[in-house]
């Protein structure tokens, strides 16, 4: 018998559209294609109506948790809410509809934009020269390090191979390092979770070449002595970094390049608002002082009068990071949230985000662990080490937190705290949503106490249930396939 594929909502006979006839005068089908790409038999399709095929991707969205859905607390992520009219301008036909390979006669108001976006973007960092070039924060990272690396071969210093890293940083921290031929170093943190400047001095010296910085730290602590941090480094000959993922909670309020940073990355699609999550889309811009211009990716934009051109003959530029100007439409969202919001309301973000996160530790702290107490910046970090010895770890209050239709925060990072918890509300969640959350996390926390086994087996309403997550990682499946039976 000939094996067929089972869907299992194709009802024979049902069609969802109907395919005018081909209207080529003269021509068929056997005309235009040529005999070696046509099928010799028909594709297996199911057979749906309009409304079935809809109500299928509509239930599908609303299975996995997003922003638009409800709470998204993912710390050091910042899941903000992304204003639709970001989307309404980057659905704008001159913009969504732009080839990238268009002449740049024909593409001067994407260049003009980009423009624009690279001066509020020297404004907003305190760093003159922007390239918008890279897809993602990560690869911002790579770009600076390799900028630092050029750098200093430049001056004839070949030594400076060592960057300088401290031991609360993301993993993409040491991994941008390696990626650029240089070796990592780790420097610890004090009891207060920041920077320890006597472990910082005791590494510093001519093998250094730069330190990368995340400011607010990823334990949400503000960094108090950026200056005595600078001036070492700087002393040392090295060059000051910022990683840029935290900056929700600097824009408007204070500049990076005034801290004494040389060079940074921008988040576009966290800080700005473009959504993102399941691999993309990104924009992770580099900004950096006026000197270290020339290293940046080419083409850089050029403004000649009113016109605009991307200038590829770059003898010093580290080379091209991506394909074309980057994700484009990423750039198109950014610029109309800063527009959008202009200078006050940058500043006003910045400050709710910073309200939000000191308001819901202070509110947890009482049922959960804080190892480094506040005040917090943007995210805060709890440990559930309390009611690990309950019988639930911080894996399991996450899973469960799906149960009340949260996202969970992120969870074992940093590691520098036991059973962490990470939370960031970001600006865009009212009062309202926060109560909910804090009301939702103490009642888990009870639970645990009196039936901590119900919370190991979390989540209990969501479409997978618990994975073997060791099996999941390593026989992937990312896709429906239809059931194929003999028939």
């Amino acid at each position: 018998m000939a094996e067929k594929l089972i869907f299992e909502r194709s009802r024979p006979g049902t069609r969802g559209a109907l395919i005018a006839p081909l209207d080529v005068p003269g021509k068929g089908v056997d005309a235009l294609v040529p005999a070696g790409l046509r099928r010799a038999v028909e594709p297996v399709l199911p057979e749906v109506s309009e409304p079935v095929v809809v109500r299928h991707f509509t239930n599908l969205s609303v299975l996995n948790h997003h922003v638009d859905k409800d709470f998204y607390p993912l710390g050091s992520c910042t899941m903000k809410y992304n204003p639709k009219i970001n989307d309404r301008m980057a659905a704008l036909p001159g913009f969504a509809s732009l080839h990238p390979m268009a002449p740049e006669a024909s593409i001067q108001g994407a260049l003009a934009l980009m423009w624009e976006l690279e001066r509020a973007l020297a404004e907003i960092t305190g760093l003159p020269a922007i390239s918008l070039q890279p897809a993602a924060g990560a690869q911002g990272e790579l770009t600076a390090m390799l900028i630092a690396r050029a750098y200093h071969r430049s001056r004839g210093d070949e030594a400076r191979v060592e960057v300088v890293i401290p031991d609360s940083a993301h993993g993409t921290n040491p991994a941008s390092v390696a990626m650029a031929g240089m070796k990592a170093v780790e420097v610890k943190s004090n009891a207060e979770g920041r920077l320890d400047l006597e472990a910082l001095q005791a590494v510093l010296g001519p093998r250094t070449a730069a330190m990368m910085l995340t400011n607010p730290n990823t334990v949400g602590i503000f960094e108090r002595r950026i200056d005595e941090i600078a001036k070492l480094v700087h002393a040392a000959g090295g060059l000051m970094y910022l990683d840029g993922a935290n900056m929700n909670a600097l824009v408007g309020l204070v500049r990076p390049g005034d801290m004494g940073f040389d060079m940074m990355h921008l988040n576009l699609h966290k800080t700005f608002s473009t959504p993102h999550g399941g691999g993309g889309p990104g924009a992770g811009p580099v900004a950096v002082r006026s000197d270290l211009a020339p290293f940046l990716p080419a083409p850089t934009l050029v403004r000649d009068g009113d016109l605009y051109r991307l200038e590829e003959n770059r003898l010093m530029s580290v080379g091209r990071m991506h394909g074309f100007a980057g994700n484009f439409l990423v750039l198109v969202r950014a610029l109309a949230y800063i527009r959008s919001l202009g200078a006050s309301g940058l500043a006003e973000v910045s400050h709710q985000a910073i309200l939000n996160a000191n308001y819901l530790l202070a509110r947890l702290a009482p049922t959960y662990a804080v190892k480094y107490p506040g005040p917090c910046m943007h995210e805060f970090v709890l440990s559930a080490v309390k009611q690990k010895k309950q019988g639930a770890r911080a894996a399991d209050i996450s899973k469960r937190l799906l149960d009340y239709g949260f996202h969970a925060p992120t969870t074992y990072f940093p590691l520098i705290v036991e059973e962490a918890l990470m939370i960031e509300p970001t600006e865009s969640e009212p009062l309202g949503t926060l109560d909910r959350f804090v009301e939702v996390m103490i009642e888990i926390a009870e639970e645990i106490e009196r039936d901590p086994e119900n919370v190991r087996n979390a989540p209990h309403t969501t479409p997978v249930i618990r994975p073997d997550e060791a099996r999941a990682a390593r026989q992937l499946r990312v896709k429906w396939t239809p059931t194929r039976n003999d028939g």
